[in-house]
């Protein structure tokens, strides 16, 4: 224990060494509430994390302290394969700002075993940030689940239309934020599911809907740009 404890305590020194006013200052302007925070960017916490690697019990005492790098350190460095339903519950009921929702989702929660088994229950939560997890959770599968096939997906996008008339921002980007996802590159299937609630939504009397539904047919209709060619090299003339 008095081990563990002092890992915890050199890496929250590691973090607070990182932190800077700009990076202070770069979270409130992107709407990051986080009172418990240092500062610390992205590309630092991702510096100190590499060289502790997979720690699942030093990413469990991170996250107990409560501070906002510490609990981004912890979703880098934690085992997937050892993360259960009931850790995914409790974290979920810490998230306070977007920032730690979508990186614990996309870094570590939609690696681990029982994630599509999360989605719906959080989809039914009623705080802002466990709300949105539920879709952050579902856009970071609709990335990475490579393997996965189109059922869980669909039955997404019910989630999704259901979830449409939740006008709280971080809950409304969420819910777009998933249903592009689903419909941008799995499959066929899953795009022209995916565009049909689209529609729908956005031709919703529901303001909120219809902001979704317009946000993700713009991305998802969206004309790929064609790659540029450089120029081939020519030969110096003699």
């Amino acid at each position: 224990m008095a081990a563990l404890e002092d890992e915890v305590a050199a890496a929250l020194e590691a973090l607070r060494a990182r932190a800077t006013n700009h990076d202070r200052e770069n979270m409130v302007r992107f709407g990051i509430d986080a009172p418990k925070a240092m500062g610390v960017s992205m590309a630092n916490m991702q510096k100190i994390a590499k060289p502790i690697g997979r720690r699942h019990d030093l990413a469990q005492a991170l996250w107990e302290t409560g501070w906002y790098e510490a609990r981004m350190l912890a979703s880098l460095i934690d085992d997937p394969a050892q993360v259960t339903p009931e850790q995914m519950d409790l974290w979920c009921a810490d998230f306070d700002n977007w920032g730690i929702v979508d990186t614990v989702c996309f870094k570590l929660f939609d690696q681990a075993a029982d994630a599509f088994g999360m989605v719906a229950p959080w989809a039914q939560r009623t705080d802002e940030f466990q709300k949105r997890a539920a879709f952050a959770l579902l856009a970071s599968l609709a990335l990475h689940a490579k393997g996965e096939g189109d059922e869980p997906f669909l039955r997404g996008l019910a989630l999704i239309e259901a979830a449409a008339h939740d006008d709280r921002n971080f809950v409304k980007k969420g819910v777009s934020w998933a249903l592009r996802a689903i419909g941008g590159k799995r499959s066929p299937v899953l795009k022209a599911a995916a565009l049909e609630t689209a529609r729908r939504l956005a031709a919703s009397a529901d303001p909120t809907a219809r902001w979704i539904g317009k946000d993700a047919l713009r991305d998802l209709t969206r004309t790929p740009k064609p790659r540029r060619t450089p120029p081939a090299k020519t030969e110096e003339l003699q």
